[in-house]
């Protein structure tokens, strides 16, 4: 009875996970870690008695703005994309042909008055397609600086998670920011962020009812039709 119960669970495990892998969700490769590693030996302070430290620097005449690795940057998320395409071709040919014999030596002419042929051919094609995309995503983040580029541009990653009830609301963004797109206030439009990567998850119940059950995802998988 033991033997056949160690048998029966890693069968059992095997079975949920690839249950759980038939209705998984598309990845979107969102920059990891999504928050500023910490520093395990941290650089030794430099006291030279200049007023420029390159590892601290800050503009003195300048509203804060993220530069170093480990600050902040609010993101004003605002992207719309909408594409359009149509196609539409026609084809139409027809031809006819008609022959007939009227007269031939030594026969009458009236002895071929039926001796004719006709015929005629049509080909017609008409074909029409169109597709249309649009999407709409608002909402603002706020993100951390998790590497600076030898050209001063900022990599920033950041993650947001509301629960509420059974249901979490998961919200993950990672690009790249070029400084002088920073506007005052220490914030960045989404448009002007490079290689953005957006991901806009739920967590829960509300979730789970929106994706088909494994049992009906398997035999969609199976089924030819």
């Amino acid at each position: 009875m033991h033997s056949l119960l160690r048998a029966l669970v890693p069968a059992a495990a095997a079975l949920l996970a690839g249950c759980s892998t038939l209705n998984a969700p598309p990845k979107v490769d969102v920059a990891e870690p999504t928050h500023a590693l910490p520093v395990a030996q941290p650089a030794p302070m430099v006291n030279n008695g200049a007023i420029f430290q390159a590892a601290q620097y800050r503009p003195l005449f300048e509203d804060h703005r993220a530069r170093l690795v480990g600050d902040t940057l609010t993101v004003q998320i605002v992207e719309k994309v909408s594409a359009t395409q149509k196609s539409t071709s026609s084809i139409d040919k027809s031809g006819e042909l008609s022959a007939g014999i009227t007269a031939l030596p030594l026969f009458k002419s009236n002895s071929f008055a039926r001796a004719n042929a006709a015929g005629s051919s049509s080909n017609t094609f008409s074909g029409k397609g169109s597709t249309e995309n649009s999407n709409d995503f608002s909402g603002t983040i706020t993100a951390t600086v998790t590497g600076v580029l030898p050209n001063g541009h900022l990599l920033i990653a950041g993650e947001k998670q509301i629960g509420v009830n059974h249901n979490v609301d998961v919200l993950r963004f990672s690009g790249q920011v070029d400084p002088r797109a920073i506007q005052p206030g220490n914030s960045v439009a989404s448009a002007q962020i490079a290689n953005v990567r957006i991901e806009h998850r739920g967590r829960g119940a509300q979730a789970e009812a929106n994706g088909i059950g494994w049992l009906s995802r398997f035999f969609l998988n199976v089924l030819p039709i």
